[in-house]
């Protein structure tokens, strides 16, 4: 059976067992005809309250939140799509374009480019959001469950508010898009610490799907909801990274829409695990590096019998990476087991400790083996994963049931007898 990988931008063909192996894909998902067509609609009759256009009187400031470099965000076409909306109302040299990189690095003048446009980025100022910098920051109280709020001063300072983004399931937020845009997007480096500490981390209820109750995605909503969101515009996409379908209105009843549509076609149910489960974090940019392709990890680990074999083809031409703190926390220990138990009863106190839980909680149930140019057998080794330079030989040497998930992340199965 030949499978295609989404894997780096060529994507990476496979020949596996045809007798044993189970592909799960979402459900198909065409692009809408005419992609600028359906982010006028959205913004013209959105999901709940007025049009965009009607939101905003001429003189006030704009600012526009849109996700950074390692998310493929259609921002060349959803950025122009709002500018156009709001021409004649609103001058350009009042808009500010917010890139909500959370702790992430800032992405470089020629990702910006390629992510925006050279239209949006010679008309419109853009600022990578720095999470680190105390003076671009602005204190916005306790929101949620006593969460110290601090975000970019830019956006509490605009008079107009706009989220933009894409909604696909996420490992423990529940959902992406909407709020996160705000928080951690837009947050201090104490506000997603916060968010993203041990506990909330560790509830079962912080997993793929689940919004209401999940206490990250409870809090990341109380916070938008508190520091006041415009307009929000969040896009669904398929495995081409086309828009299928697109949302705008109210934040919140926006997103619920948004992730009711996604859940649709993400989620699919599995009758009992599987043995060995080939997984891929989606392709470029998502697989851009090894902290990324975590997510992919905890897709395959929803469905993997405890003591089976993930095999995460990621192309990680990123490494690890090498900034943040990713690399250092994930290599500080002698095991996934010790590794785990040493994050879970400390406080957190550096991004990507949260990351480095949920990655070690993998390894603890399944051998976790990778399929990756960017990184190399005594790298992986530091982070107590094997490597293999042939999926199909890999997966042909493992005995039992494989499951297949070719887009990732895209596609989160989930155990219907547990």
């Amino acid at each position: 059976m030949r499978v295609d990988l989404a894997y780096g931008t060529g994507g990476l063909v496979v020949d596996l067992p045809g007798e044993r192996t189970t592909v799960i894909t979402p459900a198909d998902r065409p692009a809408a005809p005419d992609e600028a067509a359906e982010l006028r609609r959205a913004l013209r009759d959105p999901v709940a309250g007025p049009p965009l256009r009607e939101r905003v009187r001429p003189g006030q400031t704009v600012a526009v939140s849109a996700c950074d470099g390692t998310r493929p965000q259609p921002r060349h076409l959803m950025i122009p799509a709002i500018l156009d909306e709001l021409d004649g109302v609103i001058d350009l040299g009042d808009v500010v374009i917010l890139v909500a990189t959370g702790t992430h690095r800032g992405n470089t003048p020629a990702e910006l480019r390629a992510m925006f446009g050279d239209q949006v980025v010679d008309a419109v100022r853009i600022v990578n959001h720095d999470a680190r910098d105390t003076s671009s920051l602005r204190w916005a109280g306790r929101h949620g469950k006593d969460v110290p709020v601090w975000l970019n001063r830019e956006w509490l300072d605009a008079d107009v508010r706009i989220t933009t983004g894409f909604v696909e399931p996420h490992f423990f937020a529940g959902f992406s898009g909407g709020p996160k845009l705000v928080a951690p997007g837009l947050a201090a480096l104490e506000t997603v610490l916060t968010l993203h500490d041990a506990a909330r981390i560790g509830d079962p209820r912080a997993t793929w799907g689940v919004i209401e109750g999940n206490p990250v995605h409870d809090d990341v909503r109380a916070i938008a909801a508190a520091t006041g969101v415009t307009f929000a515009l969040d896009v669904m996409l398929n495995r081409e990274q086309r828009i299928v379908r697109a949302f705008g209105g109210d934040l919140l009843p926006m997103h619920a829409a948004a992730t009711a549509a996604v859940r649709q076609a993400a989620m699919r149910p599995v009758a009992e695990p599987f043995d060995v489960v080939v997984t891929t974090n989606a392709g470029f940019p998502l697989d851009q590096n090894l902290y990324q392709s975590v997510k992919g990890m905890s897709a395959a680990a929803q469905v993997v019998r405890p003591g089976g074999t993930i095999v995460c083809a990621a192309e990680c031409r990123d490494g690890f990476p090498d900034h943040g703190s990713y690399r250092e926390v994930l290599t500080s220990a002698a095991s996934p087991e010790a590794l785990f138990q040493e994050i879970s009863r400390r406080e957190v106190t550096v991004p990507d400790q949260w990351q480095v839980q949920i990655q070690a909680r993998i390894q603890r149930a399944a051998r976790v083996i990778m399929y990756t140019s960017g990184l190399g057998d005594a790298e992986l080794a530091t982070a107590h994963l094997e490597r293999t330079g042939d999926v199909a030989a890999t997966v042909a040497d493992l005995p039992g049931r494989v499951c297949v998930l070719p887009e990732g992340p895209m596609t989160v199965p989930y155990l219907t007898q547990e």
